[in-house]
């Protein structure tokens, strides 16, 4: 039976008691059912898991005992920062979803002039919540025990203008027209930044702009990938090249 994993944002010690934050106590109780004695695994992104046993499943108060702190995560060989242009509703959330499960240890959402969403003061707060939220139980689900960095949200041209890439120049950008494909470049030192655009992709000036920054442009195949499958194909052939799918 394959064991419950939550992350907590709390300090973790073997041998502490602690309450579950709301959110996990119903998740855990309500909607798992897990009885007294059960087993489960928190962690809190410090690098490590902890072996817990639930001792108090009460409605208004859920308790565990931490009992053992595990083996730290092993440092990712490749630092992936993903940039990427905000899309629609489940669009985006798939993209950042399987980003994380990819290995992607920061993503920084953009607007951009084809972004067919418009967001801003509480609902971008909102937004970004969720998020933040989606990035949470990604990690969850694929075992990663530290939390990748979600930035905020800004502009295109304001980031270009700040932004700074990893083995190569500026970075990455995904384009259906670049002349050289992503399996055809360098192994990048430590790590990449890697833009890609929202539905339609980025407009011919926000291209020009990215390269201006020292942004490469590369393509990966023949065909047009939709929003939300350009950084799981772009990221998994990455990480098969360079990272973290090579053998040890």
């Amino acid at each position: 039976m394959r064991l419950t994993r939550l992350h907590v944002d709390l300090d973790l010690r073997p041998g502490a008691e602690i309450d579950l934050p709301s959110a996990q106590a119903r998740h855990a109780v309500q909607v798992l059912r897990l009885e007294r004695d059960a087993p489960l695994v928190l962690f809190n992104g410090d690098g490590h898991d902890y072996s817990a046993r639930l001792v108090e499943p009460g409605r208004d108060r859920v308790r565990v005992l931490v009992e053992s702190r595990g083996d730290p995560e092993p440092e990712s060989r490749l630092d992936i920062h993903l940039a990427l242009g905000i899309s629609k509703g489940e669009r985006m959330d798939f993209a950042i979803q399987k980003a994380v499960e990819l290995g992607v240890t920061r993503i920084t959402p953009l607007f951009t002039r084809r972004a067919q969403v418009r967001l801003d003061g509480a609902r971008l707060d909102k937004r970004l919540e969720h998020w933040q939220g989606v990035v949470v139980a990604a990690c969850e689900q694929s075992g990663r025990r530290r939390l990748p960095t979600l930035e905020p949200a800004g502009g295109l041209e304001a980031w270009l203008e700040t932004a700074h890439g990893d083995g190569f120049a500026g970075g990455l950008l995904l384009d259906p027209l670049a002349e050289r494909a992503l399996p055809a470049l360098p192994a990048p030192e430590s790590g990449l930044t890697l833009l890609i655009g929202p539905e339609g992709g980025l407009d011919p000036r926000e291209r020009e702009a990215a390269r201006r920054h020292g942004f490469q442009g590369v393509r990966l195949g023949p065909r047009i990938l939709r929003t939300e499958t350009a950084p799981l194909a772009a990221i998994a052939v990455i990480q098969a090249l360079w990272g973290d799918f090579r053998d040890p």
